[in-house]
């Protein structure tokens, strides 16, 4: 537009000087044939300029609409994108959270079947001491030797040397088990550990099927725990989830044992931890520790958990 101006302009002023400088004739004579061609020829000179103005400017119309919606165009494309990556990642973040509750799942499920089978050795195990007591309280007195006198080797009514109750040679007296229990509790809160130790391990062996075994077994885990020694502590800490899951110890267990993994540096398999106590006791006070262990960790918690 700027070229085809300055064009014109130019024609015009040629066409101005050439009559300003034109030689002066009588004004009888006729203008020259020249004059009249060259006028006629800046003419449709001037008329060229104007259509190729004018087609320029019609292009440039068509040059810049189309522009504009190429760049229309272009923006709705990136709305698009992001739209669509956005979703991606929300059905990404969805999918996550169903594999990890399903993982969860699939772990509780095994964790049920391993603590089925514990309580079924342990019952299996009573059954097998029940029907030894059994067959001990059935077999025969021993025969006294021939010519002994009855009652040299003992005072009838006397009791047994070892202190085993009558009828029941060799055997010890279970202690109380609550009492035993509470005594253990109180050598444990006044670091006595090597007194509770035995108290508990006492409950344990008596009263194996009993759900104060369970809380006995967590105090053992808690003592080893205590004296930084995690694979026992890890070990006793399996036993309360895998026999007695119902004490009310058992989200206390777990999470230590989340805590004893991590110590002994197993950050995969303490973080599966806590994360299990997570879903499986949402609403305690040890799943919001576990929960505030893993962020101070920089561990990405899911809505599953």
């Amino acid at each position: 537009m700027y070229i085809s101006g300055v064009i014109r302009n130019r024609l015009l002023a040629a066409a101005v000087l050439s009559f300003v400088f034109l030689p002066s004739a009588p004004r009888a004579h006729a203008v020259s044939k020249e004059i009249v061609e060259l006028q006629t020829q800046v003419q449709q000179l001037l008329d060229q300029v104007q259509r190729l103005q004018s087609t320029l400017d019609t292009k440039m119309g068509v040059l810049q609409h189309l522009a504009e919606q190429t760049a229309d165009e272009a923006n709705q494309m990136t709305t698009a994108v992001n739209a669509l990556q956005q979703k991606l990642s929300t059905q990404n973040d969805a999918t996550s959270g169903k594999l990890d509750t399903v993982s969860g799942q699939v772990q509780s499920l095994n964790d049920s079947v391993d603590e089925l089978k514990a309580r079924i050795a342990k019952l299996d195990k009573a059954v097998a001491d029940l029907q030894t007591q059994l067959q001990n309280m059935q077999a025969p007195p021993a025969q006294a030797q021939p010519g002994a006198m009855p009652g040299a080797g003992a005072m009838p009514g006397a009791a047994p040397a070892n202190g085993a109750a009558p009828g029941a040679p060799g055997a010890q007296q279970a202690p109380p088990l609550q009492e035993t229990l509470q005594a253990g509790e109180r050598d444990y809160n006044a670091g006595r550990y090597d007194v509770a130790q035995g108290e508990f391990q006492d409950v344990v062996h008596y009263y194996p099927l009993d759900d104060l075994a369970g809380t006995a077994q967590f105090y053992l885990g808690e003592i080893a725990y205590q004296q930084k020694d995690y694979a026992t502590a890890i070990s006793d800490y399996n036993a309360v989830l895998e026999g007695f899951s119902g004490n009310a110890k058992a989200p206390a267990a777990q999470l230590h044992k989340g805590y004893a993994l991590l110590a002994e540096n197993k950050r995969d398999e303490g973080i599966h931890e806590l994360r299990l106590l997570i879903q499986r006791h949402p609403q305690t006070p040890e799943a919001r520790a576990a929960r505030s262990k893993l962020n101070g960790m920089g561990v990405r918690i899911t809505a599953a958990h």
